[in-house]
């Protein structure tokens, strides 16, 4: 009987006029004052004054808790940390409030969020299989009760695989019967609710569907091909198999379908950019649909098929580990580090320096080679890379499209001691298929046919690779001849006396902290600063020899620019050019002294008139020769970056080194400046004798410029040459050439400018002018 009053209260519809009329009985049942949580009132609740028409109490009650459940969980997806969808009241209230809840809930029971979730839609029927689970399920729980509900599903799923087709058929039946009244009833609903089938068309239907990850790629095709030969297999012996076939997939079968997930992602997030223009209100950005679908593994495999470089060891005793633990496969992983710690230790100190050598040099080639990969990425793929690698200080430079010879592709210090080019039998490989492949695929940038170039070289067998692993060989020892013989890059900087004994101790200490960098550089520290001053004297003498060392080298580089400034001459650069007027007075002059019309007069007088005839000039013709000097310098600039780009390093130090120690020394004590600063001091009895004396400078100077007026800023800096010069320590790296010589070049004319302002104002002054200067002398 029980059984036949369970079923009817679960078969009885309840009218939305009853729902609401069981809510407010419950509201009159409750006490006035209803202050407890709600469950502690649900059950105290006197059911029995709740029950009208033909709903008993239970009846009323059951219903009731359904409706609180289906309020506050609509999405009925639980997770280990509750539902997905959020309540639609909240739980933590009093019965009060909850009922008032539930009646708004009552009013609009769907809020649209999925079509299937609707309270009137049909329920689809169960397939012949979960007919045949549902039927038989309580028995064989009972028969086996210490059988999981796991355990339980796989002997009934074998059970119904071996079931003969005439009892299978009774199952069948009831599906296709239950499948026709779903059809009908599908029908009703979408006659009964147009608008949620039209909404759901417009927004549901047309969301972007995620990118795949390769291994599902792959697996949507395997599974295919699977069920084709193993036709009863389950869901799970198909991942169980295919499973383990994706993990002994080959790398080259890999890389094809993780192509194809980075394509299909790339369409993801150009839909979803779209899509999300479109439904404003669904507040999302970027980062919500553009997380990557390849595996940290998977993303490594992709960048080295592109040709991203491995990275070297971090010093000498890491090489010598990672070459000796190559040849021993078959030693236990816990025992390997402990013999390379042991073996380490029984090397001279003249092989572990060796080690650190080629580690250096590893990294050098490293960074060219990284430089090389990223200009063959777009923008936002470098700074991808660039993150991962947490390269500080290691930026790229220009894009591959905008790069040129004049520029540095990269801050990476590509000095003389490295190759201008990468050594490496892949890059050596690329030059030589590179203008082939251009002409048979001229439709490709240049960054993809880089990538090409590299997933080329990565399928190449081993066979073929040996030809160009032995050219790498004999170019790298080329390179490293070459530089020895060129004597043009800087010498290695000094070392410290603790500098160089870490050198020598690191690989034990490393040793001795299973390679924790951290650790043994602070136990190296300590042993240093408990060391006593006998035991520090063997590496003081050696940093002590090694600053000699340094100098001796530096010396030696620097000798063109020290023997220049030893003489007092200026040092002449072939091919530089000459600077033009750096303004309009100097212009001016320039050109007046050029064409002899003030030839007949002495230079005294050929001066002041020449500062009279500039003060006379109206300011129109003034601005005339201040834009010519204007244009001077502006192609002055451009030839002087031409011949600079032309130079060699060692030829573009010497020059930047000379012209960085001339405009750092001091000002000779009779130079312009000096003589203004004098005359403020002096009283007016002494200016005339400062005045002859003045002019007899311009004198001079006029003279040279009479002589050659293309040479007139030549003479100043003559006379600038003279000056006592200091040996500096030279601290340019190729890297700031260009910025350097901008600097130079705009400080010399600020010099140039100030001294021809002097001229102008003494001139001035001879020729008993008010006046100091033209405003217009910069």
């Amino acid at each position: 009987m029980n059984g036949d009053m369970d079923t009817t209260t679960q078969d009885q519809v309840w009218a939305q006029e009853d729902l609401f009329r069981l809510l407010e009985l419950m509201k009159v049942a409750l006490p006035m004052k209803d202050q407890t949580k709600y469950k502690t009132s649900e059950s105290h609740l006197d059911w029995e004054k709740v029950a009208f028409n033909s709903y008993t109490a239970d009846m009323c009650k059951q219903k009731w808790q359904e409706v609180s459940k289906e309020a506050l969980y609509p999405c009925k997806r639980l997770t280990l940390n509750g539902p997905i969808c959020p309540p639609q009241i909240r739980k933590f209230r009093t019965l009060t409030e909850l009922i008032f809840d539930a009646q708004d809930y009552i009013k609009n029971p769907y809020k649209g969020k999925k079509l299937k979730k609707h309270p009137d839609f049909p329920k689809k029927p169960l397939t012949p299989y979960f007919r045949f689970f549902m039927e038989k399920r309580a028995k064989y729980a009972k028969l086996h009760p210490e059988m999981s509900n796991l355990d339980l599903t796989k002997i009934l799923s074998k059970k119904y695989r071996e079931l003969p087709e005439k009892k299978k058929k009774k199952y069948v039946e009831d599906f296709v019967k239950d499948k026709e009244v779903f059809v009908l009833s599908m029908s009703k609903f979408r006659e009964e609710h147009p608008e949620l089938v039209e909404s759901m068309a417009k927004k549901g239907s047309n969301v972007p569907e995620k990118a795949k990850t390769p291994q599902q790629l792959w697996y949507t095709h395997e599974k295919k091909a699977f069920l084709k030969t193993h036709a009863d297999a389950t869901t799970k012996d198909i991942k169980d198999s295919l499973g383990k076939q994706w993990t002994r997939l080959s790398d080259k079968k890999r890389l094809k379908w993780i192509s194809k997930s980075l394509e299909q992602q790339k369409q993801y997030e150009g839909t979803m950019r779209e899509y999300i223009q479109q439904h404003p209100e669904l507040n999302m950005n970027q980062g919500d649909y553009s997380k990557s679908t390849l595996t940290k593994a998977e993303r490594h495999l992709k960048d080295k098929s592109d040709g991203r470089p491995d990275k070297p060891p971090p010093n000498g005793y890491s090489m010598f580990c990672a070459e000796l633990m190559s040849s021993m496969k078959d030693v236990p992983s816990t025992e390997r580090m402990v013999m390379c710690s042991q073996r380490w230790k029984l090397l001279k100190q003249n092989e572990k320096d060796a080690y650190q050598k080629r580690c250096e040099q590893r990294k050098k080639e490293y960074e060219i080679e990284m430089n090389r990969f990223l200009c063959s990425l777009p923008a936002e793929e470098q700074q991808r890379v660039l993150a991962e690698q947490k390269m500080i200080g290691f930026k790229k430079g220009n894009t591959p499209t905008n790069a040129t010879p004049t520029k540095k592709v990269s801050k990476a210090k590509v000095s003389a001691e490295k190759p201008k080019r990468p050594i490496s039998a892949m890059f050596i490989f690329s030059e030589e298929k590179r203008p082939k492949l251009q002409q048979e695929r001229s439709d490709l940038s240049e960054s993809e046919l880089t990538r090409l170039l590299a997933r080329m070289w990565y399928e190449l067998s081993d066979k073929k690779k040996e030809k160009y692993k032995r050219l790498e060989a004999v170019l790298k020892a080329e390179s490293i001849k070459k530089d020895k013989e060129e004597r043009g890059h800087l010498p290695d900087p000094p070392k410290t006396a603790q500098d160089i004994w870490q050198q020598s101790v690191i690989g034990d200490y490393l040793a001795r902290f299973k390679s924790d960098r951290p650790k043994a550089q602070k136990a190296m520290e300590a042993t240093w600063n408990s060391m006593e001053k006998k035991e520090k004297m063997v590496w003081i003498k050696k940093a002590a020899e090694d600053q000699k060392r340094y100098e001796r080298e530096l010396c030696e580089m620097r000798s063109p620019v020290t023997t220049a400034i030893a003489s007092g001459k200026k040092m002449k650069f072939e091919g530089e050019p000459k600077k033009p007027p750096s303004n309009g007075y100097q212009k001016f002059s320039q050109e007046m002294l050029s064409n002899g019309e003030l030839n007949h007069l002495p230079m005294k007088e050929r001066m002041a008139e020449i500062g009279g005839r500039w003060q006379r000039l109206p300011l129109k013709d003034k601005d005339i020769y201040k834009k010519i000097a204007e244009e001077k310098q502006r192609q002055y600039k451009v030839l002087l970056e031409q011949w600079l780009a032309s130079l060699s390093s060692q030829e573009r130090h010497i020059y930047k080194e000379y012209n960085s120690q001339k405009r750092r020394c001091p000002a000779k004590p009779g130079g312009p400046n000096a003589k203004v600063k004098a005359k403020a001091k002096k009283p007016e009895s002494e200016e005339e004798e400062e005045e002859e004396d003045e002019d007899d400078e311009e004198q001079e100077k006029a003279s040279s410029e009479a002589d050659s007026s293309s040479e007139e800023e030549d003479e100043d800096e003559d006379e600038d040459d003279n000056l006592c010069f200091k040996l500096l320590v030279w601290q340019q790296n190729d890297d700031d050439d260009d910025d350097d010589d901008d600097e130079e070049e705009e400080e010399d004319e600020e010099d140039e400018a100030e001294d021809k302002e002097n001229k102008s104002e003494e001139s001035s002054s001879s020729s008993s002018s008010a006046e100091s200067s033209d405003s217009d002398t910069d």
